[in-house]
């Protein structure tokens, strides 16, 4: 019995050790898509910062009644750049990838 207390109780450490490890760089991110060796960096960036031509674009009629959440500015392994936005609109919400312009990208 104490070996399985003992067990538990290692998994749990564990287990939150790994937790806290994963959210630890939230504001600076780095992945790896499944499908591809690419690495995409992600820098989280205020919303108030975005570039104007995404501002106008989030102030248009296709973006009325949503609000920017969370931004990031994603670079990829060739350095081209998106911005990846988290926009809510009461219940709902939605990721967005648009480039420096406003224009969508993905």
């Amino acid at each position: 019995m104490k070996k399985v207390i003992v067990s538990a109780l290692a998994l749990t450490m564990i287990s939150f050790a790994s937790v806290q490890t994963s959210t630890a760089g939230e504001n600076r991110k780095t992945e790896t898509t499944a499908f591809a060796a690419t690495k995409q960096e992600k820098v989280a960036v205020k919303p108030e910062d975005l570039p104007e031509g995404i501002k106008k674009t989030i102030k248009g009629e296709e973006f009325s009644g949503w609000k920017v959440t969370k931004a990031f500015l994603v670079t990829g392994e060739d350095k081209s750049q998106y911005y990846e936005l988290q926009v809510a609109k009461g219940s709902e919400s939605a990721r967005v990838k648009l480039d420096k312009d406003g224009n969508n990208v993905g």
